[in-house]
């Protein structure tokens, strides 16, 4: 019976992607990356580390992507890199690039370029770097060494973090970091893994809130291979939620410290079965799925998949503490309600989060993607459970997750067999 299960093979992690292509290119040698993600946001930074004169290209397995760094740097007097619509590659990218020591002018689309960079530009100012911004915002020109010291810095978003991390192991002294507020924890894990395997020498505290990298460090080629991305699988865990079947989610480790595996404990707690197999795991619907009040600032990614779902709920489900999903792509907390609302559903929205009641009757209508890959993959999952929606754009989800309307569609004939 198990082999009638519908199954979908989740693609490499962006997280991750995104953090093996810029060791590689700092590690001024050959990489071998493996299973790569191929999707806009890697492109860019792809198109980024080549522009500093890392030479890219594909072993003869078409998935290994051999990255050469040698010459990275040489003979530039300064650069400007486009990191179109990546935030995780801006933010990684900047502390990184100071160590060149030339001037590097970082900026990318429209919404990235709205997006707050201003208190990591401070922090490196602090650390002995020169920065230019546009009013806390990209384009910033950033130029280096830095020279180490300390910093305190409230990481509205883990990224902040995590960039001082991975350039502070270039810096010529030593990187001391304190975090007020730390949002996002599970993604500074993530950096914190690539540094293990580097052999960087750093401490942390077990809070994540003080820490500090030795310096004078540097990096060392990879040859690594690419999990899968545990963001993009929520999409599918939550289609089987909403839908009360079983679905086969392939290409995931368990041990992966990416947060968003979290989505899984709020699907158990909303009803739903797991079961961990070789490779992957199997997420069961319940007949009724159930609701209650989650705090996502761990997982604020999650937020407009697990709103997505929530109308479909025999109780009231509150996801709270994330008030950080507004200054993503879109603000994530407005543009889920007035969506939800289009289609028929009770929605409060709060400053840190959002409340969808129970018992709302959905419909048919036509929605508002607002060029946010998460917001249009949410409501196309909800569009497979309700019939007429009708999504004004949908071409931004290439952003992480190029393949996943074909792979929804081949899940949707699957369940229909």
């Amino acid at each position: 019976m198990e082999k009638n299960i519908p199954t979908v093979r989740i693609p490499g992690s962006k997280s991750h992607s995104i953090r093996a292509l810029l060791i590689a290119c700092f590690a001024r040698g050959t990489s071998r990356i493996e299973n790569l993600l191929i999707s806009s946001d890697t492109k860019s930074t792809m198109k980024a580390i080549e522009d500093l004169g890392c030479r890219l290209e594909y072993a003869d397995d078409g998935n290994t992507l051999i990255v050469d760094s040698t010459d990275m740097g040489k003979g530039l007097e300064k650069a400007s890199l486009d990191l179109g619509n990546s935030g995780t590659g801006t933010y990684l990218l900047l502390g990184l690039a100071a160590s060149l020591g030339i001037p590097v002018t970082i900026y990318g689309d429209e919404s990235l370029n709205s997006r707050p960079i201003g208190p990591l530009c401070d922090a490196y100012r602090k650390l002995g770097a020169k920065v230019a911004d546009n009013d806390g915002k990209p384009p910033v020109t950033i130029q280096g060494p830095l020279k180490g010291g300390e910093v305190s810095i409230e990481c509205r978003t883990s990224q902040y973090l995590s960039s001082l991390l991975m350039a502070g192991v270039l810096s010529k002294g030593e990187v001391r970091i304190s975090c007020p507020i730390l949002y996002e924890k599970p993604y500074v894990s993530i950096t914190l893994k690539w540094l293990d395997e580097q052999k960087v020498d750093y401490s942390i505290s077990k809070d994540l809130e003080h820490s500090s990298v030795m310096g004078n460090g540097k990096y060392r080629c990879l040859d690594t291979m690419i999990g899968g991305d545990f963001s993009s699988a929520s999409f599918f865990f939550c289609l089987a939620a909403a839908k009360g079947i079983s679905l086969r989610v392939l290409g995931l480790d368990r041990n992966d410290p990416q947060g968003d595996k979290r989505v899984l404990e709020v699907l158990e707690k909303m009803g739903c079965t797991t079961e961990w197999t070789e490779g992957g795991v199997i997420v069961t619907g319940p007949e009724e799925l159930l609701g209650g009040t989650f705090d996502i600032n761990d997982i604020p990614d999650a937020l407009p998949i697990l709103s997505a779902i929530a109308p479909l709920a025999t109780e009231d489900v509150k996801l709270t503490n994330v008030p950080q999903a507004r200054i993503k792509e879109t603000d994530r907390i407005a543009v889920m309600r007035e969506n939800l609302e289009a289609l028929g559903a009770d929605v409060e929205e709060e400053s840190d989060g959002i409340v969808i009641h129970k018992g709302s009757v959905l419909h048919g209508a036509k929605v508002k993607g607002y060029d946010d890959h998460r917001v249009i993959m949410a409501l196309s999952i909800l569009g497979a459970v309700i019939p007429g929606i009708e999504i004004d754009s949908t071409d931004k989800a290439a952003v992480t997750f190029p393949s996943f309307f074909e792979l929804l569609d081949t899940v949707r004939k699957e369940i229909e067999k």
